[in-house]
This record gives structure tokens, sequence and C-alpha cells, in this order.
């Protein structure tokens, strides 16, 4: 009954959120554009299914997702496991949370490679470019960078050194690499630090901060468990283009090899 009465509540929130879309879309179309919808069956059907999607995709969110990620950082953090003992000490070693460092790499990484909007965006991309960019090359690179991200936003955490002094840090190397980086690689890179706080990495991420802070002495949780999801959008941009400047250079290196022969 508890299952069937949050999902009941998820569902009414979700139809509020999406009504005023549903109004958008038959206002431009019956009242700006003045034509009738078409294929309206099927639009109509389009929605009951994102209706449901989301809905369940919400619920899922609260019941499991959330939930573990919360439970991995803080058993990870947890003074019985770090130092085996029943209290952390005031002033512990950074490198006593490796375990953590490497749990967030590596949960960025896997969400970020499973992502939705990743798979679309890279999809789109080697299509576009008839094959000049590799869909997985993409993907991977884009995880490589969340991986990154996740894992000095973790270091930060637990050192508790401010937010600011990384993302300055992250787009000043940013805009230095767009000025070296291949022009046509530029949009894609910036948009690929977008398309990785989407439907997968952000709850897991946001749960393994929040977690994290609450185990960890002397951290806030309204003023260091969240800010992850910076990293985890700063980094990414940094590796994809790092990733387009290797590939240019090794293609100008063997076009430069083809012509000494």
């Amino acid at each position: 009954m508890d299952l069937i009465t949050a999902f009941t509540n998820i569902l009414a929130l979700t139809v509020k959120d999406i009504l005023p879309v549903v109004a958008l879309l038959l206002f431009f179309q019956l009242v700006v554009l003045r034509r009738p919808l078409p294929n309206w069956k099927r639009v109509a059907l389009g929605f009951l299914f994102v209706l449901i999607g989301l809905t369940l995709f919400l619920d899922g969110l609260e019941t499991a997702l959330f939930p573990i990620g919360k439970i991995m950082a803080k058993q990870l953090s947890a003074p019985e496991f770090v130092f085996g003992t029943k209290d952390a000490p005031p002033e512990a070693a950074w490198y006593k949370y490796s375990w953590v460092f490497v749990f967030g790499a590596l949960i960025g990484f896997a969400t970020t490679v499973a992502e939705p909007a990743l798979i679309a965006v890279s999809f789109k991309a080697q299509e576009v470019s008839r094959g000049g960019l590799n869909q997985w090359g993409l993907r991977l690179a884009v995880a490589a960078g969340v991986a990154i991200g996740i894992g000095i936003g973790t270091f930060r955490i637990v050192t508790g050194t401010p937010l600011y002094l990384y993302i300055i840090a992250g787009y000043v190397i940013v805009i230095i690499q767009t000025v070296f980086a291949p022009r046509e690689i530029i949009p894609l890179a910036y948009d690929s630090g977008g398309v990785t706080t989407s439907t997968v990495t952000v709850p897991l991420v946001t749960a393994l901060g929040l977690g994290l802070t609450e185990t960890v002495p002397g951290r806030d949780p309204a003023l260091d468990g969240f800010g992850l999801i910076a990293f985890a959008s700063v980094f990414p941009i940094m590796t994809v283009m790092g990733y387009a400047q290797i590939a240019q250079w090794i293609s100008r290196r063997k076009l430069r090899t083809t012509r000494e022969e």
C-alpha cells in the first residue's frame, strides 16, 4: 500500500509538471500557427508514455538510486571501515578515504557510459560527421572526464577546500583548450559537459555527495554535499577537447610520415 500511495503521489506531481508543457504546445499549434494537431492520437499516446515513464523513473529514484548512493558513500567513509575505530579522528589524512575517491570515479564513469542523453548526442555526432567522430570514443572521453571530475570532487569534500577554486581552475583550462582545439569539436565538447548532468548520473552523484558529508567529520551537507555535478560538467569538456587534440595530432603525424615515405 505504501508503494501504491507513493506512486500515486508522484503521478499527480508529474501530471502537474507536464500540463504546462502540453498547454504551451497546444496554444502555439492551435492559436499561433492555427493548424490542427497532426496525428493527435499518436501524440496523446506519446504523452501518456512520457507520463508513465517519468513517474516510474522518479519513483525509482526515491526507492533505489538515492538510497543506494547514500548507503555506499556512508559505508565507504564510515570510521569502522576507514580507520578501524568507532569514531573518526578530527584531523584525518585525506588518503585514508582513497576508496571513496575510487568509488566516486568509477560510479561517475559507469553512469555516464549508460547516460541516455550522451548516447543520443554521440550517435548524432557520428552520423553528422559521417564517421569522423567515433561514437564509443566520444562516450569514453566524456565518461573519463566525469570520472576524473567526481574523483576530484570527492577529494574536495574530504579535504574541505573551497569549491570555487576548483571550478575557476577548471574553466581556465577549458578556455585555454578552446583556443587550441579543433574548431569543429568545440561546440560538441561544450554540449558534452551538459549531457552528463542527466537522468542516470545526477541522482547517484548527488546521493554520493550527501552521504559523504554526513560521515566525514566537520562537513555540512548543505554547504559541502552539493557541487559534484559542477565537476561532472566541466571536466568532460576538457577530456573531449583533449581527445580531439590527440586525434588531430595523430592524424597529422601519420600524414607527415606518409609524405616522408
